[in-house]
């Protein structure tokens, strides 16, 4: 009854060679999930700052020039000239 056979033997080999090819075939999905993950993350992030890029607005100084700073009367701050806003103080001159 519990003695060794040539059949039982045949299904015992049959029996450890699935559990170590299934093992093997989950390692290689594993391994190409992982895979595609850090593909997918790295497709993401280089797009993500390609959209940074081309969405940041140029600076004068990117653009190849440099832009004028002046100088509050009231409260002494300074400012670029094409943006000068007003600083909340009664006699500050730039509009608001």
């Amino acid at each position: 009854m519990f003695g060794l056979s040539i059949s039982k033997l045949i299904v015992l080999a049959a029996v450890i060679a699935a559990v170590w090819y299934g093992f093997k075939w989950i390692g290689r999905m594993d391994k190409m999930r992982k895979e595609e993950a850090e593909r997918d993350r790295l497709d993401n992030s280089k797009r993500r700052t390609e959209a940074d890029r081309a969405s940041a607005a140029p600076t004068p100084a990117a653009a190849g020039g440099a832009e004028d700073m002046v100088g509050c009367v009231t409260c002494g701050t300074f400012v670029l000239a094409s943006a000068a806003r007003n600083c909340g103080k009664a006699r500050c001159p730039y509009p608001g």
